[in-house]
């Protein structure tokens, strides 16, 4: 009669299949996403919620930014909780599946609204981008209802999984819509390079293609796990294949999201309408020629050597010592409207570096403050001594 190992010895919990303990570390990845996302991006969050104005990109932001922690907060719980019967599974397992295609159904609307906006409200691009998001909205709803409770022991959680392989156009419909928007917001870019040059680090930090990019780049690996990567094992007392298909679509979901706020808060200017293309308003600074006198008068607070920079045009300041780096040296004017949110200087909206602009006139007003005693001056009280 043969020992048991110590292995068949082990609660189910712990006695996990190859690709099912990888979920379970993946997934544990996910949440940890989830939650460094939510902490770093509160105070941009808060300073978002305390604008007037409430467009849809604003209210989508904000949805985005409550909905996807709960929702995998209580799929984690379902994955991880041992106490989870297989029974209740079998009553849950739907949850996931229909609330991240509401979660990729607004991130879709994002890239959507977003595009629209950089393509000068083109009616050919909304059309476009507007046919991918209903078509993926019909096909995720469709592809829910071929999910299924994968078949575990008791205690090893509860995961959704699909009936059939092709289930996979789920992700594909939102993987074809998101390859759309990255090829556009790309070829956007491009054209406008033919009015202000750039170096290709600069263009992609000034239009964020590299937030496109991720979520791209994500989404298509997920659709390598779905329908390349085969299954290794099979429950010994069900048969039914490990859940190698599913190790991804969750972290897939948490980046899309995350680097979908990240394009909202990117957006220059007022979100109404989607916001603007932050090229054209380089390229328009940089068209307009003598358009501003920018005037350095004395500052109104007693601090000696400080003078400020104002536009007679639009009555914004700037002070010297703004426009001087750490090592002393002038860098660019910014307009005081950006929210500072980019990392390129030379790429802001109404940015004019000095000396770059021939016909560009700047005038220069240095008013001296003197002064003088009062007790001590010849016409104290209104009277010459």
């Amino acid at each position: 009669m043969s020992t048991p190992s110590i292995v068949d010895q082990l609660p189910p919990s712990l006695r996990l299949p190859p690709h099912l303990s990888a979920h379970k570390y993946f997934f544990v990845c996910t949440l940890t996403v989830a939650a460094w996302d939510t902490l770093v991006l509160s105070p941009r969050t808060w300073r978002l919620a305390r604008t007037k104005e409430w467009p849809p990109l604003k209210i989508m932001y904000h949805f985005l930014r409550v909905f996807m922690p709960i929702e995998f907060t209580i799929v984690g719980v379902a994955f991880f909780d041992t106490k989870f019967s297989q029974d209740q599974c079998s009553h849950f397992y739907l949850f996931e599946p229909i609330c991240t295609a509401i979660l990729l159904a607004v991130c879709s609307t994002v890239h959507v609204i977003r595009i629209h906006a950089i393509y000068e409200k083109s009616r050919t691009v909304l059309a476009g981008m507007g046919a991918l998001l209903a078509a993926q909205i019909v096909v995720t709803a469709i592809c829910c209802g071929f999910y299924r409770s994968v078949p575990l022991e008791e205690g090893q959680g509860c995961i959704a999984g699909p009936k059939h392989n092709w289930v996979g156009i789920y992700w594909l419909s939102a993987t074809v819509l998101y390859t759309a928007s990255f090829a556009l917001a790309v070829s956007r870019s491009l054209n406008s390079l033919k009015l202000k040059p750039l170096s290709p680090w600069k263009l992609m930090l000034r239009d964020g293609l590299n937030l496109y990019g991720a979520i791209w780049i994500v989404n298509m690996v997920n659709m390598l796990f779905w329908f390349i990567m085969k299954p290794t094992s099979t429950n010994e007392q069900t048969g039914a294949a490990d859940p190698v298909k599913t190790i991804v679509t969750s972290m897939a979901a948490v980046l899309t999201t995350s680097m979908t706020l990240r394009i909202i808060l990117g957006v220059r200017g007022s979100l109404v309408d989607g916001g603007s293309f932050a090229g054209s308003h380089s390229s328009a600074s940089t068209s307009s020629r003598g358009g501003t006198t920018h005037v350095i008068s004395s500052r109104s607070t007693p601090a000696a050597g400080q003078f400020q920079i104002g536009s007679r045009a639009g009555g914004h300041t700037y002070t010297i010592d703004d426009m001087r780096g750490v090592t002393g040296k002038a860098e660019e004017w910014t307009d005081p409207t950006m929210d500072g949110k980019s990392s390129v200087h030379d790429t802001k909206e109404g940015v004019f570096p000095i000396g770059e602009s021939p016909n560009q006139g700047v005038k220069i007003t240095i008013n001296q403050e003197v002064d003088v005693e009062y007790d001590n001056s010849p016409y104290h009280d209104g009277r010459r001594k």
